[in-house]
């Protein structure tokens, strides 16, 4: 799903940064953010911008870079805590040395030759505990009672709530901990989750009874697994981050 006019993107990223500023603890203690395919860096600037939220606002100072095949980043030139990498975000990235707090991928991650692999560079970039934050959309959709499929340019595959859990699992990612929400009649799925301790296994010998022994899916989804053999979408009952949301809800 493409967006039509400039800043349709970052209104929408706006409905998960907007949450994420809820809670005081979590943006206090946030030192760097990587925006993996920043494209003009309206999310960059927003990271970069932030203050507490006390009667007498002060700069969080958040360090953040950009990642994106641009030839250059103006808004890097806007404000001294903004700096930009030109490199592909599915390989090398120079991460500070003890890793990116933030990694920040908005309506960018369709576009992964490899997602598997790139999920697993980017475990390598987080610092230990660091947040990687998903939006994606999906592109399997029911239209008037009849499944619809779309894949635009650029995409090779076709994502959903089952298939980037898994993904995010296998790579290293902690989803157990983490977030999710995929509503009806919105096309769109967001991941939080955080880096655990387990390295990226081998998808050649990985099986799902594996990544539910590691702790590494919701405990819905080792219900699925167990009573099934594999993960069942309809099973998942997935918390997410918004405030005003913030009874369980059921995909």
């Amino acid at each position: 799903m493409k967006f039509v006019y400039p800043g349709d993107s970052h209104r929408h990223s706006l409905q998960v940064l907007n949450a994420l500023y809820e809670y005081d603890d979590f943006m206090e203690s946030i030192v760097t953010v990587a925006d993996l395919g920043c494209g003009s860096g309206e999310d960059l600037e927003w990271w970069a911008t932030r203050t507490t939220r006390e009667d007498n606002p002060q700069p969080l100072n958040i360090q953040c870079q950009g990642i994106d095949l641009l030839e250059q980043l103006p808004m890097a030139k806007k404000h001294d805590n903004i700096t930009y990498q030109r490199t592909d975000f599915e390989g090398k990235i120079h991460a500070p040395q003890k890793g990116f707090d933030i990694l920040w991928c908005h309506d960018a991650f369709q576009y992964c030759v490899n997602p598997l692999q790139t999920l697993s560079n980017w475990w390598h970039i987080a610092s230990d505990g660091g947040m990687l934050t998903i939006s994606v959309p999906q592109t399997v959709l029911t239209h008037r009672g009849r499944l619809a499929y779309y894949l635009d340019a650029g995409c090779l595959y076709h994502h959903t709530m089952v298939s980037l859990m898994h993904l995010l699992a296998m790579s290293g990612w902690d989803c157990r901990a983490g977030f999710f929400r995929q509503m009806h009649a919105d096309p769109w799925i967001h991941a939080i989750v955080y880096k655990s301790s387990h390295a990226p296994l081998d998808p050649k010998t990985t099986t799902w009874h594996d990544l539910s022994a590691l702790k590494l899916l919701p405990e819905s989804a080792d219900r699925s697994i167990y009573a099934h053999g594999h993960l069942r979408q309809q099973d998942l009952i997935v918390p997410w981050i918004d405030k005003s949301l913030m009874s369980m809800a059921q995909l």
